[in-house]
């Protein structure tokens, strides 16, 4: 039989043991985080030092401020965005305006056209059963998704020839519709997971005491439903603002978008990496801004579906 000297040298031997394992654990869960957020924000550091570089200092690969080159204002200089240059007159700023404010109203009025369709679409999937020939409501929810996997290329020809007969060529209305159709699917998606979250007995309880369907989807419902909603707004705002295909097709001169001018940052020589970069830094920054303020709405609503 062992003592109680043994027992207590084995039992402090094992707790150590375990201390280090933990330690270990630790060590090694933080460090693949800190691996994956470096790898994760690395693109946006990139970008935004560019914006600060001069030619030699994007060819030599430089990277670190004021220690591998000395920051400048040539990117955004470029744009007329630079202190020593907002205040004096720039056809180049006014451009990047105009498709600045082109790329707000497009993907502000297709995100928010969607979250009113979705909504409903979503709620009546939740709350009502369907049938369509042999498709039941998982079905018709799946067949939305799938809409997703159909490349854009595929559309290229159809809606180029729809939009000319409609007028909507070089139109930011015509983005928007087509905008809306896009991200469309991906809302009606997550409202419904949303929307099955919400006991439907609630539904019941506003009708008794006097409530329309309407008034019981618009009062009760939608209220509670606020964390998708905006979680599925800012997904579609980051889609529809990052759209460079459709953009580029169906617009020539007046509907054009950031990411359209973006991509034009060509000269003779080359590839204008500072200017583009200074126009993605811009481009960047209001996403950025919204991801930071709306945040927990944002958690909240792409968890609600996973834990019922």
């Amino acid at each position: 039989m062992t003592s109680k000297a043994e027992e207590a040298g084995n039992f402090e031997h094992d707790e150590n043991r375990f201390r280090l394992l933990t330690i270990l654990s630790r060590v090694l869960i933080y460090s693949l985080l800190f691996f994956w957020v470096f790898v994760s924000l690395f693109p946006i550091f990139w970008t935004l030092t560019t914006s600060f570089k001069t030619a030699v200092d994007v060819t030599r690969g430089h990277i670190i401020p004021w220690v591998e080159f000395q920051p400048s204002w040539k990117g955004f200089r470029s744009l007329g965005l630079s202190p020593d240059t907002i205040w004096a007159t720039s056809t180049v700023r006014d451009e990047f305006l105009k498709r600045f404010t082109n790329s707000v109203i497009t993907s502000i009025g297709a995100s928010t056209l969607a979250i009113l369709i979705g909504s409903l679409a979503a709620y009546g999937l939740s709350r009502f059963q369907y049938r369509f020939g042999f498709m039941r409501n998982k079905d018709i929810s799946f067949f939305f998704l799938s809409q997703l996997i159909l490349p854009p290329v595929v559309l290229a020809l159809p809606f180029l020839i729809l939009y000319k007969e409609l007028a909507l060529l070089d139109t930011t209305l015509g983005l928007i519709f087509l905008y809306t159709l896009t991200v469309l699917p991906i809302v009606i998606w997550i409202m419904r997971d949303q929307f099955d979250t919400i006991p439907a007995e609630l539904d019941e309880a506003a009708q008794v005491d006097g409530l329309s369907s309407w008034g019981a989807f618009f009062r009760v419902i939608l209220p509670i439903a606020l964390p998708g909603m905006v979680a599925s707004f800012i997904l579609s705002l980051i889609l529809t603002w990052n759209e460079y295909f459709f953009a580029a097709l169906l617009t020539s001169s007046e509907a054009k978008t950031l990411p359209v001018m973006v991509a034009s940052q060509t000269g003779s020589q080359g590839i204008n990496w500072w200017s583009m970069a200074a126009l993605s830094t811009m481009a960047i920054m209001p996403l950025v801004i919204i991801g930071i303020a709306l945040e927990k709405y944002i958690i909240k609503g792409m968890s609600a579906g996973s834990v019922k």
